[in-house]
């Protein structure tokens, strides 16, 4: 009863306001009524729509023109804010631009000779806004130069601040703070009772389809863990057979009764595997010290192979025929359980089998030249289909030997590129073309086809605005542009529109992911090799950036933002003659970069309905081939270059399989 007390009024309001809303002006005058009658506090709206808007817009208005900035913001506070939601954009843009307004106003009205004191306190101001509330626009590349303003000693006469002190600036702000005004203090709100319903109602459907999602894992954890358990449990009561068999014999010792080399073979019998019983029968000496030792080390190594057994065979031209001509469901479900027969499986012989059957088979059709072929799901109708699709050749793109399989179709990267621009940014579709394109780019020859085909150009466009991005598409756009940006082609691409690059980049530099930051570091070093972009980025202040976020760092990313500024420095010409830029040198696709991510099987869209298979099971039910498994043969990599961890990154990576280690 005590909370209900505590939050009456609050509640009593939120009635109130709703009732007004829908109209009901009868039902108002009671719940008034009988407020009065019994005493209940009934709070005034909290919305200024009921009040004259007139005074307070010319009053923020006077204070403007004024450049009374204490009053101005006192107002703003008031009657503005607590009418607007705290992540408005519309308001958090018109409000850093008003802190810029009011910063420089005194060096405006003097002609550049201020009083210091109050020029002081009006940049102090200015440098605490930009760290409490200012901070959360220090990612937009439109605001980024303004936070190096209050280290400037005349912003007057520097380049990128000339434009502030033109009457057309400050006419273009009025105009746009009095149409925010009217709009503001004029409009009818959404009832907070709706909005709490409205939200609390997407809520619960998003739990319910994440607790749906959860349970199927679950349950398939469990079976797992079922069998598991029964198998030990098995060893377990075998174990205690055997133990109590020892400890007879040991007794029986005592008494002067020999042991039998025929009473351990039967011991050791139960404690290994039969194939070593098989041995057991014809090569053990049981009289000798450190048998069972030794046979224990060798069951051991059997029971881990037994316990990662080859998959069975599969007949892919079924297989094949069914991904073309099904509907789209059976498509859905068959590369479903192709990724996961990949993802499932044991790092080693049993993957590479598994790939390996894939390859030679040629699965997803990449040396075909049929019009109709598997690699066209990725234009399918179904958005399903494409996403599993685009998820099944993400999981090729992130082992070696599938890179090797996929470049080898000269179309599938013009496709990929194709999806990347038609797919809808926030799709699990566009985020798997993404992560394949990014692992493709460990390949020199991929990525001397991605930078020709202007891929640069599109990834910088996409990075203006890194919020719209998720935390893997945005790691993954930075690693994919890095990786393009450490080619001499791909810094020539760079040195065509320096300005626009480096205010991208720059932007990125206040991310709070660590891979994003090396990824921002190794595409600058890379860029500001050429002169031009070091001359376009000293006009932009680019050092005093710089040096602005290098004090929040750890030591790691201190140390790549040093190298950073050294290279800025750097007075040597660029030499696009380099060996690591020669097309003849062997790839540099590491043995590292050949881990497959978690994320492949992320938020699957895709659930077996009752009775329907699914999995392994629709596979080895449906798609039963001739075993067909075959040794082998690993092919040696290229052993890398491991570089300096202080430097920034310059050699190519993949997010998921960024490693410390790696850092340059």
């Amino acid at each position: 009863m005590g909370d209900v007390l505590a939050f009456e009024a609050e509640l009593l309001g939120l009635v109130k306001e709703y009732l007004d809303f829908a109209g009901f002006q009868e039902t108002v005058k009671v719940l008034k009524k009988e407020c009065k009658i019994k005493g209940k506090p009934l709070p005034k709206p909290g919305d200024v729509s009921s009040e004259d808007s007139s005074p307070v817009q010319e009053g923020i208005l006077r204070a403007f023109e004024d450049g009374d900035q204490k009053v101005f913001f006192q107002l703003w506070e008031e009657h503005v804010l607590s009418s607007v939601h705290d992540s408005d954009p519309i308001a958090q843009n018109l409000e850093f631009y008003l802190h810029i307004y009011f910063a420089t106003f005194i060096l405006k009205q003097t002609m550049g000779n201020p009083d210091k004191a109050e020029l002081e306190e009006r940049i102090s101001y200015f440098k605490a806004y930009l760290e409490t509330k200012g901070a959360a626009l220090s990612q937009t590349t439109e605001f980024l130069p303004f936070y190096a303003l209050p280290f400037v000693p005349n912003p007057m006469v520097h380049p990128s601040f000339k434009e502030l002190f033109q009457d057309s600036w400050t006419l273009d702000l009025r105009t746009r703070l009095e149409k925010f005004l009217s709009l503001t203090l004029k409009a009818r709100q959404t009832p907070r009772l709706l909005t709490i319903f409205k939200e609390s109602a997407q809520c619960n459907k998003e739990m319910i389809q994440h607790l749906h999602q959860q349970l199927a894992k679950r349950e398939h954890r469990y079976v797992t863990n079922l069998k598991l358990f029964h198998k030990l449990q098995m060893d377990y009561y075998n174990l205690l057979g055997v133990t109590a068999e020892l400890v007879d014999s040991l007794a029986a010792t005592v008494t002067g009764k020999m042991i039998t080399p025929e009473y351990l073979q039967s011991v050791c019998a139960c404690l290994f595997s039969n194939h070593l019983k098989q041995t057991v029968d014809h090569n053990i000496d049981f009289t000798r010290p450190g048998t069972a030792s030794t046979l224990l080390r060798a069951s051991l190594a059997s029971v881990k192979v037994q316990d990662v057994p080859l998959l069975p065979s599969l007949d892919y031209e079924k297989l094949k025929k069914d991904l073309i001509t099904g509907s789209d469901r059976l498509k859905a479900l068959l590369l479903q359980a192709l990724r996961w027969r990949l993802t499932t499986s044991y790092p080693g012989e049993q993957r590479d089998t598994i790939m390996q059957a894939y390859i030679s088979n040629d699965l997803l059709d990449c040396h075909s030249n049929c019009q109709r072929s598997v690699l066209q799901l990725l234009y399918s109708k179904s958005e399903v289909v494409r996403q599993y699709m685009a998820r099944l050749i993400n999981a090729f793109a992130s082992l070696i030997e599938g890179r090797t399989y996929l470049s080898q179709n000269p179309t599938l990267l013009q496709m990929l590129e194709d999806r990347l621009k038609a797919e809808d940014k926030d799709s699990l579709t566009w985020e798997n073309v993404l992560g394949a394109l990014q692992k493709f780019s460990l390949r020199r020859t991929l990525q001397s086809a991605m930078i020709k085909d202007g891929l640069i150009f599109w990834l910088v466009d996409v990075l203006i605005d890194p919020d719209c991005l998720s935390e893997y598409n945005l790691e993954y756009c930075a690693a994919l542009l890095m990786n393009l940006c450490l080619r001499s082609a791909g810094k020539k691409i760079c040195a065509s529109i320096p300005n626009h690059m480096l205010r991208v980049l720059s932007s990125l530099l206040d991310h709070e992911n660590p891979k994003v930051q090396s990824y921002v570091n190794g595409a600058l070093y890379s860029i500001l090799a050429i002169p031009s972009v070091r001359e376009e980025a000293k006009e932009m202040g680019m050092e005093e950036i710089l040096r602005c976020f290098i004090k929040e760092r750890n030591e790691e990313m201190v140390r790549q933002m040093e190298f950073v500024i050294k290279q800025l420095n750097s007075e040597e010409p660029f030499n696009d003659n380099i060996v690591s830029d020669d097309e003849d040198e062997e790839e540099y696709d590491e043995e590292d970069n050949n881990i497959l991510e978690p994320d492949l099987d992320k938020d699957e869209v895709l659930l077996p309905q009752l009775g329907e298979l699914s999995g392994e099971k629709l596979l080895t039910t449906e798609y039963l081939g001739i075993m067909t498994h075959t040794p082998k043969t690993k092919k040696k990599q290229f052993a890398g270059v491991h570089q300096s961890m202080d430097e920034p990154l310059q050699r190519p990576v993949t997010p998921g399989y960024h490693r410390t280690a790696h850092l340059m």
